[in-house]
């Protein structure tokens, strides 16, 4: 199924929206939380890579690979390579972040796992890391027979979007865990930092909503070669 319209304008509103997302949680984790630390007394300079880590690799480069093959003026087989080059990006920046997660549970004498968003990442990670290996054994390198591919395409575009929504929504129920740790914590419920989290976790939202609107619509009609991703 395709949209009616054409695919870049939708794409254009991605790129901003990602860049907006990248300010939205530099301005919460430096100038709200107090900015990124491996390791620190504060540990909460540890837990702070995790948002920053996940929000950057699994939704925004994540949707940019997804949408890579409509917005991109390259070949298909440039395309392709970007959209495995940016997935590979996510995924290694997804798994530094959720360690830092767990570094930060550690030093902090906090339990792991004990959350839905907790085992709903360490799912989506999983997943993650499954499609890419996969597709790249069998559309990159070594690549399987043609027939295989055909057949095994619509299943990887279909998992690779479901996971990716995933992720969407997992990111918005870890900015409402946060910021209900936070306000249990003391934290104003009206205050500036809970608007600018919970503005966030929107973004984070329409974002994945645009990257859909791109994939559902036409891609140019000289650039419209088929998606193929890895």
């Amino acid at each position: 199924m395709a949209l009616g319209v054409a695919a870049l304008p939708f794409t254009f509103v991605v790129h901003a929206l990602g860049i907006f997302l990248l300010v939205l949680v530099l301005v919460w984790t430096i100038d709200f939380r107090g900015g990124f630390a491996w390791e620190a007394t504060n540990k909460s300079l540890i837990f702070n890579i995790h948002p920053l880590l996940m929000l950057i690799g699994l939704i925004v480069i994540g949707g940019e690979a997804i949408i890579s093959y409509k917005s991109l003026p390259f070949t298909k087989e440039v395309r392709k390579l970007i959209h495995l080059v940016l997935h590979a990006i996510a995924l290694i920046l997804g798994i530094v972040g959720i360690i830092a997660a767990f570094k930060y549970h550690n030093e902090s004498g906090i339990a792991n796992l004990y959350s839905f968003h907790s085992w709903l990442g360490i799912g989506i990670i999983a997943l993650y890391a499954i499609q890419w290996i996969y597709a790249f054994l069998l559309f990159f390198y070594p690549g399987g027979p043609v027939g295989l591919r055909t057949d095994c395409l619509p299943w990887h575009v279909v998992f690779g979007f479901l996971i990716y929504l995933m992720a969407i929504g997992n990111a918005a129920i870890g900015f409402l865990e946060k910021l209900t740790f936070l306000e249990n914590s003391g934290l104003a419920k009206y205050g500036s930092e809970a608007f600018l989290v919970n503005f966030t976790a929107l973004i984070t939202i329409l974002f994945g909503a645009f990257v859909v609107f791109s994939v559902l619509s036409q891609a140019p009609v000289e650039e419209d070669q088929g998606y193929s991703p890895i």
